[in-house]
């Protein structure tokens, strides 16, 4: 098994991601090394297990990886328009929110803490 991570202290060389980002439940590839960059902007992402019949809870969350074209993904599906956002979850195994879209600048920010590094 290899030695993944969900720490992101070692997971940036120049900027950019140096290892496959993952789903940190099926292990589903979600972006392959140096296809994302690392950037700090403050964003309230819905949590990934929410509670039937109440209101959406949020995090603050401020620690992302940038990907500047959604085709670079390689397992990532992308929920109905919210705002000015789409939610980004895993294909595979359609856990999420890992991330969004943010439809105006047409640029997607995966959350480091949603996802593991191997």
């Amino acid at each position: 098994m290899p030695d993944c991570s969900e720490n992101y202290e070692g997971e940036i060389q120049d900027g950019f991601n140096i290892r496959s980002i993952k789903c940190k439940y099926c292990n589903s590839t979600i972006l392959k090394p140096l296809t994302a960059t690392f950037t700090t902007i403050e964003f309230q992402l819905p949590f990934m297990k929410q509670i039937t019949g109440e209101d959406v809870g949020t995090e603050d969350l401020s620690l992302f990886w940038l990907v500047a074209d959604m085709l670079i993904f390689e397992n990532v599906g992308f929920s109905n328009t919210v705002g000015n956002n789409k939610y980004l979850i895993c294909a595979d195994c359609e856990s999420g929110p890992i991330g969004y879209f943010d439809v105006i600048s047409k640029k997607s920010y995966v959350a480091l803490n949603r996802i593991k590094h191997c």
